[in-house]
């Protein structure tokens, strides 16, 4: 018999992230699901659309792939999970997966993506960045004029220092090209995320007063509301949120 098989397509419309899923989702498939949710979240969408009109649920604890990824995101980049296009059965049985409850659900794949693409966007900026010394410059100018421009001067310098660990730490440690994006949400929340091409994962060390090095991430930690790590299989998201005032 051949293994059951789950294809994921990934889309894009605008700011909506969109997956669309083929296949049988068992134990075996879900490992590949939950890396696919993975990739769109690591985009920073406003919305993450699940098109599971062609997914069947062989076996529920597949559904675990939905279940940490619900996980993942309460946090970073904390936004709708939406699946749409479920069958009775599908539906029924995602409701009952624990940790699935904070997934909404939609009858109507393209009027769920017009709904999350008439949403006002918040001001974001992203930029590409090479994995030399002069990026940690380029991006603490980035923010302070991302801040400034958003009313949110009070948090430029932290900010500014906290981007420039992330930098940083991928000139030092990942030495890959990078993608950096800071956005302003309106509750007040101000987030930063670098996406590397390392798989290697950053920790925060207790370096020694002797030290030279070794305290950026300690600075993040302690500078940030929160932070996190997302692993993507072609390298990872770390990503910081400040708390100011809403716009």
């Amino acid at each position: 018999m051949l293994p059951n098989q789950l294809v994921c397509r990934p889309e894009q419309a605008g700011a909506v992230a969109v997956l669309r899923i083929n296949g049988t989702l068992d134990q075996l498939t879900g490992d590949a699901l939950q890396q696919a949710i993975r990739l769109r979240l690591a985009t920073g969408p406003s919305r993450l659309l699940l098109d599971v009109t062609e997914m069947r649920v062989g076996d529920p604890l597949g559904l675990a792939a939905l279940s940490a990824a619900v996980c993942e995101t309460a946090e970073w980049p904390n936004v709708p999970i939406v699946v749409c296009g479920a069958d009775e059965h599908t539906r029924e049985t995602v409701v009952e997966a624990p940790d699935c409850e904070g997934l909404e659900f939609s009858d109507d794949c393209d009027e769920a993506i017009a709904e999350g693409a008439a949403e006002p966007e918040p001001p974001r900026v992203h930029v590409r960045l090479r994995p030399v010394p002069d990026a940690c410059r380029q991006v603490r100018t980035l923010v302070t004029q991302s801040c400034t421009a958003w009313q949110r001067g009070e948090l430029a310098a932290i900010a500014a220092l906290i981007a420039t660990e992330l930098v940083a730490n991928v000139v030092r440690h990942a030495h890959t090209t990078m993608e950096f994006t800071v956005t302003a949400l309106r509750d007040g929340r101000l987030c930063m995320s670098v996406r590397d091409h390392s798989r290697r994962m950053p920790k925060p060390t207790e370096a020694a007063v002797t030290d030279a090095g070794g305290r950026g991430l300690r600075l993040v930690r302690d500078l940030t509301d929160a932070w996190g790590v997302l692993p993507v299989n072609d390298g990872k998201v770390v990503w910081t949120q400040l708390n100011a005032g809403p716009l």
